[in-house]
């Protein structure tokens, strides 16, 4: 049984992720299979549009599948995995820039890379269950897959929020935090798609959409962007130790249980990429931390305490978010010389 299923549908492009066990995890394989599948699209007149959606109630994609990454990453080999972001990136930034519609149906969760599937395209469907979350900063690594710059666009400092706690956000936030564009119930999708399929014609995605469920993000936005506007890591916290609200305590909560280089160089990425929208710099910056994390973040001690060994008592190489400095954010966020991401496919 195939991890993901691409064909061509009546007048649409279709990829449908089947692996709902395993709550549609991204492999390598199916990054490039969807990769191939955009290259093979672009320029058919046949395809009008892409339609990306996926098998299962409990997620459209709840992450990547990162086993093998920490298998040779604990075997001192980070090859493998800068190998696998480099090319999940390089799709990533693909369907950013696709010159066709492609419009996405998120069920449950999608989180982390697929964010990077089902957030960059232009028509962006969630609907009751959707859960969407970039909770990067709790194994050790940054919003990636593009994460940063929706992230860097998001209202106030919802960017910053988010992005450093790792929280899951509903439908409505989902739409107002800007990674997702529709709420459509969840019962409409079979006859949603059948006219997509019939017709190729986008423009039923706006036709189906009715008014999200209430939210959260935007009640709590002033104490968001009072806590959240600091400059560093350490400026936030400040704020949010010297009030004695739930909200500062939940966030304080949240960033207590994070990496603190995670959480530290998440700010300063959203700050550099704010005002930005260009795909490529975001990626590129991404890539310079993840091409560092296994060798000296917390991305291996991450995912031992979150996935091998689940004893959510991770072991980070600072003591608590206050503890990094400003150089050692620097150091993760420099340029990569002669290994950075250049969007260009490896020859064999």
């Amino acid at each position: 049984m195939s991890d993901i299923n691409i064909r061509k549908e009546g007048k649409i492009g279709r990829i449908t992720l089947t692996r709902p066990k395993a709550l549609n995890a991204l492999s390598y394989d199916m990054c490039l299979q969807i990769e191939r599948a955009l290259d093979d699209w672009r320029d058919d007149d046949t395809v009008a549009m892409i339609l990306i959606d996926a098998e299962g109630e409990r997620a459209f994609c709840a992450g990547g599948d990162i086993q093998e990454m920490y298998d040779t990453g604990t075997a001192g080999d980070f090859g493998y995995g800068r190998n696998f972001w480099r090319d999940e990136y390089r799709m990533n930034a693909k369907l950013f820039e696709f010159p066709k519609p492609v419009a996405s149906l998120m069920q449950g969760f999608t989180m982390g890379g697929g964010v990077g599937v089902g957030c960059h395209g232009s028509h962006r469907v969630v609907c009751e269950s959707s859960q969407v979350a970039m909770p990067e900063t709790g194994i050790g690594l940054v919003p990636d897959v593009g994460g940063s710059l929706i992230l860097s666009r998001a209202p106030g400092r919802v960017g910053e929020y988010l992005g450093s706690t790792g929280g899951r956000i509903g439908a409505a936030d989902a739409i107002y935090a800007g990674f997702a564009d529709y709420f459509v119930p969840q019962e409409d999708w079979a006859a949603l798609t059948a006219k997509l399929i019939e017709t190729g014609d986008w423009t039923a995605i706006d036709r189906a959409a009715k008014p999200a469920p209430a939210g959260e993000l935007e009640a709590l936005r002033d104490q968001i962007d009072a806590h959240f506007a600091g400059e560093t890591l350490r400026d936030i916290l400040n704020s949010l130790q010297n009030d004695e609200g739930d909200f500062a305590a939940k966030a304080l909560k949240s960033l207590n249980r994070v990496s603190p280089l995670s959480a530290a160089c998440t700010i300063e990425m959203i700050h550099r990429l704010r005002g930005n929208d260009d795909i490529r710099r975001a990626l590129e910056i991404e890539f310079r931390f993840t091409f560092r994390a296994m060798e000296t973040g917390d991305f291996l001690e991450g995912i031992r305490a979150q996935i091998i060994d689940k004893d959510r008592n991770p072991n980070w190489k600072h003591g608590g978010p206050d503890a990094v400095t400003a150089m050692e954010v620097a150091k993760m966020l420099m340029p990569l010389g002669a290994d950075s991401l250049t969007f260009e496919e490896e020859k064999a």
